[in-house]
Order: C-alpha cells, then sequence, then structure tokens
C-alpha cells in the first residue's frame, strides 16, 4: 500500500459523511478496511495502525508523566504521582 492510497481515503472520508458513518459503525479493523476496499482504495490494518507522525521530545515528555507547566514557579516539574 502507499502512503498515497492512505491520504486519498483519508480525503475521501473526511469529505464524505455517508463513508463516515460507515467507518463509525464498523465494529472492528478488519470492517474498516472492507469499507476501505469497498470504496476503492486498497489499504491494510498496519496503515491504519501506523502513527500520523513521530512525536517530539517534548511531547513525549508530556506523555512519560512529566511536564513543566507555564506559570509555575521555576518551571517545577509537575507528574500525577507529585
Amino acid at each position: 500500500m502507499s502512503e498515497e492510497q492512505l491520504e486519498a481515503f483519508k480525503a475521501k472520508v473526511q469529505s464524505d459523511t455517508s463513508l463516515q458513518e460507515k467507518l463509525k459503525a464498523a465494529a472492528d479493523g478488519d470492517a474498516a478496511i472492507a469499507i476501505a476496499k469497498e470504496a476503492g482504495f486498497n489499504i491494510n490494518l498496519e496503515d491504519l495502525s501506523r502513527p500520523e507522525r513521530e512525536l517530539l521530545e517534548d511531547e513525549l515528555e508530556g506523555v512519560a508523566g512529566g511536564r513543566i507547566l507555564p506559570g509555575c514557579p521555576q518551571g517545577d516539574r509537575f507528574s500525577v504521582s507529585d
């Protein structure tokens, strides 16, 4: 599957409300793939599971539980365990 196919499928979904409804009703990833194929796109489950982009270092920090909050004294770190 090419990146172009995945991007074209995303664009089609954004502009096609009936396709959006079908995907919302899909029971699982395999059903979503079948809907995409029915619409003329050659994608697979791995394509849909691929992240949109790599996370930046500061985004990874936030996910890992540490984040610098604006307005905190000295830029103190905050996490759920604090």
